[in-house]
């Protein structure tokens, strides 16, 4: 294969870097809903895409059958639901916390495939489980000494990994016959309509936010998802989907360290026991589990 231009590792440590600043950006725009952020990262994500469809995809749109066309319109369901309810844990938990425990699709992504596809356990994968569900009652149980609020948006930011999931595995079949552009579009826009209809039942104010806000709203339609997980999907021309794994496991500590760095937060002892205990199971997990190919931690677009 033909040696890219750019260094593929470089770009991955660019991908986690940006990724990394996702939970920070949503703590930043302060004055804004949770769905409201969701929504306009969400919707300049589209006109982005926009002018690539235009001008190179939109011939693709004629070839997707009807079961594909409702598999993306439950991922794109999904979607919506998944940053809503990880946006709004940012609001009653540390970034720590709540990054760590977003982390933890790809265990729920197994236990998925498993129900689903009939995928087995290796022992490696379940030692790997046991060890991130120690590192998470830890966390559970440093929180809920804070207070009930933190203990909250944790269970907001379990149930944002339920919903990504879901969305990952909604969208697993349409993946194979449309491209990811296409598809990525196409579900970004189904999630962009259900929370504008959210937000207008809510009775949310789409436009009475300072101007930085509208800066961290376009920042986090390029920084996170055009400089991270599209990076991502570049390099695994050169680079395996185990490295690129492993790799992504590196965002919570670059969202810990940015938190402190510029939220001046800083993690408790059981947030930083137990977020290592789930980073090393993490990787126990995807060392068990990289000969597979039903189970990988996606590189889509989500965060």
């Amino acid at each position: 294969m033909r040696q890219s231009a750019f260094n593929p590792k470089a770009a991955v440590v660019i991908g986690v870097f940006s990724i990394s600043t996702s939970a920070i950006l949503v703590r930043l725009a302060i004055e804004a809903p949770a769905s409201i952020i969701a929504n306009y990262r969400l919707l300049f994500a589209v006109l982005l895409l926009l002018p690539f469809i235009l001008f190179h995809y939109k011939h693709e749109f004629k070839r997707i059958s009807t079961k594909n066309w409702w598999l993306s319109i439950l991922a794109g369901i999904f979607l919506a639901l998944y940053f809503i309810l990880w946006f709004e844990s940012l609001n009653y938990t540390s970034v720590a916390s709540s990054v760590v425990l977003i982390s933890l699709q790809p265990i729920f992504a197994f236990i998925g495939t498993y129900f689903i596809f009939g995928e087995r356990f290796s022992s490696g994968a379940i030692i790997s489980i046991f060890i991130v569900l120690l590192g998470g009652l830890i966390i559970g149980s440093g929180d809920f000494q804070l207070s009930g609020e933190v203990i909250y948006g944790d269970m907001l930011a379990l149930l944002g990994a339920i919903a990504v999931t879901i969305y990952f595995l909604s969208g697993q079949h349409v993946r194979k016959n449309v491209s990811l552009i296409t598809y990525t579009f196409i579900v970004y826009g189904i999630s962009t309509v259900i929370l504008t209809l959210f937000n207008l039942i809510r009775q949310e104010s789409f436009f009475s936010y300072p101007a930085n806000h509208w800066w961290i709203f376009i920042a986090l339609a390029i920084i996170p998802t055009f400089l991270g997980h599209s990076l991502f999907n570049w390099s695994l021309k050169w680079l395996s989907t185990s490295t690129i794994s492993m790799a992504i496991v590196f965002e919570p500590i670059g969202a810990s360290i940015l938190a402190f760095l510029i939220l001046n937060e800083t993690p408790t002892w059981a947030q930083f026991l137990g977020g290592t205990i789930i980073v090393f199971g993490l990787f126990l997990f995807i060392l068990s589990t990289s000969r597979k190919n039903k189970v990988t931690i996606s590189t889509k677009n989500h965060k």
